[in-house]
This record gives C-alpha cells, structure tokens and sequence, in this order.
C-alpha cells in the first residue's frame, strides 16, 4: 500500500473506507510504539527505500520508535535469518546470501 508520501510499503495499513481514518504500522512490534505512532512517521522513515533495493527473502526487520529531545523518529534495524547476524547497510544486505548469483543468459 502507498504511504501519503506516495512509496509503496508493505507495513502501511489504511482503511478510509465509509468515513473511516484507520492508519497503522504493521511492522511496529512494540505496543507503546503503536500508540505513539501516526502517519507522519512514514515521511523520514527508511524501511520503504530498504524494501524497494532489497528483496532478500532472508532479512528481518526490527522497526521502533526512537525517541530523541525534540522529535521521534522511525528506527530501523535488520538482521539477515541465513547467516545470523546483524546487517550493517540494508539497502545491500549481509553479502553473504547472494555471494552465487548468477546473471541470466541473454
């Protein structure tokens, strides 16, 4: 589903249907992040732009809510399930599931 900034993110849930305004993040684990959370997280949030490089199928997500002095913002951590570490640089991924590819025959 497109978030209001118009990327696509698989997280974004909207129902506007009949006069309703229900908008939440499905990719927030904990419950006081929930409560805190609104649609204008999706501006500065970088999990959209880390979908859209990589579809490894193996990267994990751990999304919340950081909380600094002024303005809270959108946190994202990823983890790669094959190898079992932490990925420095979602956009690229760990450099271990891929390291095989091969390009198709043109």
């Amino acid at each position: 589903m497109k978030i209001p900034d118009g990327r696509e993110c698989k997280f974004f849930y909207a129902d506007y249907y009949r006069g309703r305004n229900f908008e939440e993040c499905r990719a927030l684990s904990n419950p006081e992040d929930k409560k805190i959370w609104n649609s204008s997280f999706c501006k500065d949030c970088p999990l959209p732009d880390y979908l859209r490089n990589n579809s490894c199928e193996n990267l994990v997500y751990s999304v919340f809510i950081h909380k600094f002095l002024f303005k809270n913002r959108i946190k994202v951590k990823a983890y790669c399930s094959k190898v079992h570490q932490p990925v420095r640089d979602p956009n690229v991924g760990c450099g271990h599931c891929h390291e095989n590819a091969t390009l198709g025959d043109y």
